[in-house]
Formats: C-alpha cells, sequence, structure tokens
C-alpha cells in the first residue's frame, strides 16, 4: 500500500509538472503572452497550502503533490518575484523539458 501511495504522489507530481509546462509552452503563445496572468508558480502554492489543510484523504495529498509540480515548472519565475507580467520569449527560446 506504501507503495502505491508514494506511485500517486509521483504521479500527481510529473502531472503539476506537465501542466505547467504544457501551460508556459503552448497557453502563452496561444494568449499572446499577456501582462496580465499570473505566473503558474502562484497556483502550484496555491494548491500546496489548500492541500495542507485537507491533508488527512487522498485529495490532499493529490493537490500537494501537483502544486509542488506546478511550482517546479515555473521556480525561475519564483526566485525572480515575477507575479504578473510577461515572459517575453519567442518561439525560437521556448523549450518544453525545462525548469523555467
Amino acid at each position: 500500500m506504501l507503495i502505491l501511495s508514494i506511485a500517486n504522489f509521483l504521479l500527481a507530481l510529473f502531472l503539476g509538472y506537465l501542466m505547467g509546462r504544457v501551460g508556459d509552452y503552448y497557453l502563452n503563445f496561444w494568449l499572446e503572452d499577456p501582462s496580465w496572468a499570473p505566473h503558474h508558480w502562484i497556483y502550484g502554492l496555491i494548491l500546496v497550502i489548500l492541500g495542507a489543510f485537507i491533508f488527512k484523504n487522498n485529495l490532499g495529498l493529490w493537490m500537494i503533490s501537483f502544486g509542488i509540480g506546478l511550482f517546479v515548472s515555473d521556480l525561475k519565475d519564483f526566485s525572480n518575484f515575477r507575479f504578473f507580467g510577461k515572459d517575453n520569449k519567442n518561439r525560437d527560446q521556448r523549450k518544453f523539458w525545462h525548469i523555467d
């Protein structure tokens, strides 16, 4: 049962990272890099905090791990304390499998 719980945690972590990368790689360009949109590390932090309040069941654990994945996928913007704004990347600069 412990192995299944760890596998679920890792799956949610990967899915969170994947969703963060899809948002950064595709959604920003579809929306033409809006200046009003918050960076997705904020959503990850909110999910981690909310998941900590309901940690007693599996939904809380999934929220925490998914939020960590989102947070990690946008770690560079967090380290620069970028809350809102454009990424100012063109199509040649974007990479899918990295930490932005």
